[in-house]
């Protein structure tokens, strides 16, 4: 009788035991935003070859046709050992080298059309989700994938997204495995380019795991604005809920405003409030605020919404959203106006590139280069053109940088304006954007009717999204028709064939500015034209009569109060798009700075005259061997009243600047030193000097300031100088890098070009397969008789079905094949990942016992071959295995043994010098310990610096 009752007890515990789970699972847990951007494996694909596309898409039954059935590397339980280690963001086109067969556009980067087997890329990634996660929410979010992915979890189809500039999230919910791991499979299609600059290749940006409760705030899904009045402010917190639950449910909203100390300084609460099974609905609360702090350029102080969700007493989500209290507007006569003081925009035009990464930006570098533009003056930044990463805007929200967000393609479909909108609800939170672009430069419509009726749609539906920015459009041509006529606020792309009066006379009520203007080239350091070598002397001179120089460009803008101010082409320097040149040009020649971030002569000039603060600078460099005597044209950048200039402390004369202008002299070339020295009110308040060097003897580091605390990564700059420490203007030295400690060089460069060096250096992963597998019945898995017999009379292996009536006949089996070793040295590491074909079994490559009856592994084996195993060229492998049968006619039994990958390790770091500079990005690895990087270059004396990570 008691043991009937244990036995009863037992049977009630396991019974309610998923109850209890369940309600276990429903304790209220709070909104987790996870990044999952480490420990990803990454292999080529093909995009039309299926074999080398590791065969998706191919089974009987694919992820198009069966739920669940992603097939090949979609597939869970595909074997991915092989594939390369690496961390996101990731850009696979920046890794491949370049050819003149490849994109002008895309800075020649072999992918693309003309090269299948670099245009597609897979990634997969395990993640592990708790048991305690049933019950929740839970989706997979990815800021950005250039581009055409398609995304699985768990072999299950989530999506596509051919834009490469739009994030994107899928629910995961009911596809997990909770309590164990969950694969995510990512394919991305580089094959169509989307724009005609360099656009990169892979997972770019982040990529998040969300956690929630079923009744929670949207993914994006608050809008924050504020109107200001006699130093108060009410601000108006709109919120967005989701009731993923299968009842209905009730609850209350609180929104609270922290300040940058985190102190709760407003708050408002909606209560009794109730949403229906499957629906989502807006609240709004406004909350009255006293003597709020502004955000502005100078100051810009950020704010935090905390939006809490609590039912029955418990908080069951918190949505953080950070946003700045400020008023803007546009003046059809005045311009700009920033919390009520006019601000004259001057701004820059961007790709998202940097030198030696791509556009696989680490966070930090956001913030150097938006540090690096307002460091020249710079006040504004356009996202051209589309959508940025997230992190971009945080750091001008951050920093004190407004912004045009600029959406990617014009159009009216649903698609069009569904990607309008996701880009203005993700985005309309940050107090640095001050207007929406829908379009730039849209020559087949943009001057007819067609594109006025697709521009006035456009507009009508954001302002349904948002009504606090103008929208803009950038115009190229047809000034007076098509999108002119019915754009709020008018772009100007290059007024040097426009007449801005006449539109303003035409149309006074309409606001404007330039978009895009001083479209210069210039080779950074190099002040002799050599279309030979495509070098472009540094000097600002128009490209020709279709753009203004920088200087008429700012000219026109600055002296027109209608016009808000303007964007130039580009403030750095981006891959492809090499005007004038095609190959072996590799950047464009645009920026103020060069894709480094190394400045340009023209930043001075901007500097000069958009900022206050006093500025010389002398060019071009002193250093002229062979050419004494030889004119040399000489400009002073300035916004003294005066300058004069000396060589060799004898005055070439003192001169008078104009507003927003410059200085130029003509000087016969003699060494020694050129100075110049600028008066204001008649006072000496400035010197620059540029002097003649001698050859370089040593090697200088210097680590760049990020504006970001505790930052992961160290921006190096590196040059040589001569025997009394003066730069090398000149120098093209080759350097090599070594670091050592916790940390990585992730990129180098040096903003030359027509450079075709390696952006980057990384180890080398091949895969080899094992070929012409055969099979032969053994006695047993210790019968070597068939050991290194020939094969010619053996079975294709696998072409009998491993029936139970196959395991009556058949005890043991020994399968052999083939693979090929080539180009391999001591440094390679050579390693099988092998997957059981048997219940039991032993391994001999070249006739060598490399493993001895494992029993089968799901998780599969791996074995570093050592070299006294292997040889070049042609190896054998032996597997003796007892055979795993099917259970079920329907079961699939593993027919594959594996493969070998082959291990190079990535050869040393190495930059040359261009116009005496180059740069190196290093990261760290999280772990703890000094960090030393060692410059060394042969006949000079190295440089080491220990860095601060």
């Amino acid at each position: 009788m008691k043991l009937y009752k244990i036995w009863a007890l037992l049977l009630l515990l396991k019974l309610i035991q998923p109850v209890l789970s369940f309600a276990q699972n429903h304790n209220p847990v709070k909104r987790e935003h996870l990044l999952i951007d480490t420990g990803w494996r990454f292999a080529l694909g093909h995009p039309y070859d299926v074999k080398k596309d590791f065969y998706n898409g191919t089974g009987y039954f694919s992820y198009l046709a069966k739920t669940g059935y992603g097939d090949g590397a979609a597939d869970p339980n595909f074997d991915d050992r092989t594939w390369r280690k690496l961390n996101l963001p990731h850009d696979w086109a920046v890794e491949q080298g370049f050819d003149p067969k490849a994109s002008l556009s895309h800075g020649f980067k072999a992918i693309g059309r003309n090269f299948p087997d670099a245009s597609v890329g897979w990634y997969r990634k395990s993640v592990f989700i708790p048991a305690k996660d049933l019950g929740r929410k839970i989706s997979i979010a990815f800021d950005g994938v250039f581009r055409n992915s398609i995304i699985w979890v768990n072999g299950h189809y989530l999506g596509t997204e051919p834009s490469g500039y739009h994030g994107f999230e899928y629910d995961i919910t009911d596809y997990l495995n909770y309590g164990g791991e969950n694969v995510i499979a990512v394919r991305a299609d580089v094959t169509i380019e989307e724009g005609w600059f360099y656009e990169g290749a892979g997972i770019y940006r982040h990529v998040w795991l969300n956690k929630t409760d079923p009744l929670h705030v949207v993914p994006n899904g608050t809008f924050v604005r504020s109107k200001l009045e006699n130093n108060q402010a009410v601000v108006t917190a709109s919120v967005t809920l989701k009731n993923e639950a299968l009842d209905n449910q009730k609850f209350n909203i609180k929104q609270s405003i922290a300040d940058a100390d985190g102190k709760v300084v407003a708050s408002g609460e909606l209560q009794n409030l109730e949403l229906n099974v499957l629906t989502e609905k807006e609240y709004t609360l406004t909350i009255p605020m006293v003597k709020p702090r502004l955000w502005d350029l100078e100051n810009p102080y950020l704010y935090q919404l905390l939006t809490t969700i609590s039912k029955n007493g418990e908080v069951i989500d918190e949505y953080k959203t950070t946003f700045g209290i400020r008023t803007i507007r546009f003046d059809a006569d005045k311009g700009f106006f920033l919390n009520g003081k006019r601000i004259e925009i001057k701004g820059t035009n961007n790709h998202q590139d940097h030198a030696g990464l791509g556009v696989a930006l680490p966070d930090e570098l956001q913030y150097f280069r938006i540090s690096k533009l307002k460091e020249m003056g710079s006040n504004a930044y356009r996202c051209s053109h589309n959508p940025p990463t997230p992190e971009l805007l945080d750091a001008c929200d951050k920093l004190g940088m407004l912004v045009i967000d600029e959406n990617r393609l014009m159009g009216i479909t649903d698609q069009n304006l569904a990607y309008l909108k996701k880009l203005i609800i993700r985005d309309r939170n940050h107090p640095s954007i001050i207007s929406w672009s829908i379009g730039n430069e849209e020559w087949n419509i943009e001057g007819n009717i067609t594109g006025a009726r697709i521009a006035k749609t456009m507009q009508a539906f954001a302002k349904t999204i948002d009504t606090t920015r103008a929208i803009t459009a950038a115009v190229s041509g047809g000034i007076g028709n098509g999108i002119s006529t019915t754009i709020d606020l008018l772009g100007y792309n290059y007024v040097a064939t426009k007449n801005t009066d006449e539109q303003h006379k035409k149309y006074p009520a309409q606001f404007s500015w330039g978009t895009e203007e001083g479209s210069t080239v210039a080779s950074r350091g190099l002040y002799v034209t050599n279309m030979a070598q495509h070098e472009i002397a540094a000097y600002d001179t128009r490209q020709n009569e279709n753009f203004l120089s920088l200087e008429d460009g700012w000219k026109h803008y600055a002296s027109r109060p209608y016009l808000a101010g303007m964007f130039v082409w580009t403030g750095f320097d981006y891959r492809g798009e090499p005007t004038p040149f095609g190959w072996p040009s590799v950047l464009s020649y645009f920026g103020m700075l060069d894709l480094c971030g190394f400045p340009k002569d023209n930043t001075w000039y901007l500097k000069s005259w958009w900022t206050d603060k006093p500025t010389l600078h002398l060019l071009p460099h002193w250093n002229w061997k062979g050419k004494e005597g030889t004119p040399i044209d000489v400009k002073a950048y300035s916004n003294c009243d005066e300058v004069e200039l000396f060589l060799n402390k004898k005055s070439l004369g003192k001169k008078r600047m104009e507003p927003n202008g410059h200085l130029s002299w003509t000087v016969n070339y003699a060494p020694g030193t050129l100075e110049a020295i600028g008066f204001k009110n008649g006072k000496k308040i400035l010197t620059d000097v540029v002097k003649t060097t001698s050859e370089p003897t040593q090697i200088t580091i210097t680590q760049e300031t990020i504006p970001v605390a505790n930052s992961n990564i160290a921006i190096l700059t590196v040059d040589v100088r001569d025997v009394s420490g003066k730069s090398v203007p000149t120098a093209v030295n080759d350097i090599d890098f070594e670091i050592n400690g916790p940390a990585k060089i992730i990129g180098v460069g040096n903003g030359n070009p027509t450079s075709l060096e390696p952006d980057q250096f990384i180890e080398q992963v091949s895969v080899v397969r094992i070929n012409n597998l055969k099979e032969k019945a053994i006695s047993a898995i210790d019968d070597l008789s068939k050991l290194t017999t020939a094969t010619t009379d053996w079975d294709y292996a696998f072409k009998q079905e491993r029936t139970q009536e196959f395991g009556k006949k058949v005890t043991a089996l020994i399968y052999r094949g083939d693979f090929d070793l080539t180009d391999w040295s001591d440094q390679t590491k050579i390693t099988f990942f092998y997957k059981s074909l048997g219940k039991e079994q032993s391994i001999y490559i070249n006739g060598k016992k490399i493993a001895y009856k494992l029993l089968a592994n799901k998780k599969g084996n791996a074995f570093t071959l050592d070299r006294s195993v292997l040889k070049a060229g042609k190896n054998t492998i032996a597997i003796l295995a007892i055979p795993i049968l099917k259970v079920q006619s329907w079961d699939n039994i593993n027919t594959d043994p594996g493969a070998i990958q082959v291990l190079k390790p990535a050869a040393g770091w190495k930059r040359k010098l261009f116009s005496g500079l180059a740069q190196v990005i290093v990261q760290s690895t999280g772990d703890k310990g000094e960090v030393s990087l060692t410059a060394s270059s042969n006949g000079l004396k190295p440089a080491k610096i220990k860095l601060k990570l």
